[in-house]
C-alpha cells in the first residue's frame, strides 16, 4: 500500500466539479446553470430524430478528467465525513472557501443524507466496496451486467447537440442500480436503487461534429418521493413530483442490472 502522504499528494479535484448536478436544490440564478446539467429530459424526448443538448465530460481535458480509483485499503485510511472536513481540507491542501472545498462538502452531505422511502443507497470509495454493495443488492450468486456510456473516439466538445439516430432500445431489468460519480479528490460513487417504475433504454447518439455515442438512459416514472426542489423539474419545466424525469447516464457513471 502506498503511504497516505503519497496518495494525498497525487490527488486532485477537477476544476469543473459539477457541484450543482449533485445538489437537490435549484440555483438562485437559472441563467448561470452548470452546463453539465444538460442530462435531464422528458419521456417524449427519447425518440428517434430528436435533437438534444447533452453534456459529456471530456477525458482529454485534465480539468474535467476522472479522479483516481483507490483500493479499499487506501480509501479506508482516509476519513470520510463532514465532521472531518477541516482535517480533509488540510490533508488535500484546499482553502476552506475554495470551489474544491464546496464540492467536497456537498459530496459528504449527499453521502450522509438519509435514503428516500423505498431507496437503498450507499456511498462507495473503492471498487471492492462497490462490488460488495452490488452483491448485497442483487445477491452474491446473481450474474450481473454493467452499462456505461461508450464513445467511438476521444472527445473535445463537452456540450453539443446530439440527434437520436435509432429507435431507443428498451432494456428490461427487474431492478436497476445506478452508481454516480461524485466530485471528490478521488473516485467516490453514490450507488442507489429504488423500488419504483424505472425504464432503461440504450440511446444511439450522433453529435453535430460527427461523434457517435452509445449511452444508457433512464426514465424515472414515479417522482412522487423526490425533493420538490430537485433541479430536474425546473430544467425540463414539469410539475414537481407529478411528472417522469429521464436522464442520460453521464461519463464515468455505471448502471448495474441482473442478466436474464
Amino acid at each position: 500500500m502506498k503511504g497516505l502522504g503519497y496518495i494525498c499528494d497525487h490527488l486532485h479535484l477537477p476544476e469543473h466539479s459539477n457541484i450543482a448536478k449533485e445538489s437537490h436544490h435549484t440555483p438562485s440564478h437559472m441563467d448561470h446553470i452548470d452546463p453539465s446539467l444538460n442530462i435531464f429530459f422528458r419521456v417524449d424526448d427519447f425518440k428517434v430524430g430528436k435533437t438534444l443538448p447533452i453534456w459529456f465530460a471530456s477525458k482529454d481535458n485534465p480539468s474535467t478528467g476522472s479522479p483516481p480509483l483507490l483500493s479499499r485499503e487506501e480509501a479506508d485510511a482516509i476519513p470520510f465525513s463532514t465532521k472531518q472536513l477541516p482535517h480533509l481540507l488540510d490533508l488535500f491542501s484546499f482553502p476552506k472557501d475554495s470551489e474544491q472545498a464546496k464540492a467536497m462538502e456537498n459530496t459528504l452531505k449527499q453521502c450522509e443524507k438519509k435514503p428516500m422511502q423505498g431507496e437503498t443507497k450507499s456511498c462507495l470509495t473503492s471498487l471492492e466496496s462497490m462490488l460488495d454493495f452490488v452483491r448485497s443488492v442483487f445477491g452474491s450468486h446473481t450474474h450481473l451486467k454493467v452499462l456505461t456510456t461508450k464513445f467511438d473516439k476521444g472527445r473535445v466538445v463537452p456540450l453539443q447537440n446530439y440527434t437520436i439516430s435509432e429507435e431507443p432500445k428498451a432494456i428490461y431489468a427487474p431492478r436497476i442500480l445506478g452508481c454516480h460519480r461524485m466530485p471528490y479528490p478521488y473516485a467516490v460513487f453514490v450507488c442507489h436503487t429504488q423500488e419504483s417504475d424505472n425504464r432503461l433504454v440504450e440511446l444511439s447518439l450522433v453529435g453535430e461534429n460527427g461523434d457517435r455515442i452509445k449511452a444508457p438512459g433512464i426514465c424515472h416514472m414515479d417522482t412522487s418521493g423526490w425533493d420538490s426542489d430537485h433541479i430536474a423539474f425546473r430544467l425540463i419545466k414539469v410539475k414537481p413530483r407529478e411528472s417522469p424525469v429521464c436522464h442520460v447516464i453521464p461519463e464515468d457513471n455505471l448502471v448495474w442490472l441482473p442478466l436474464h
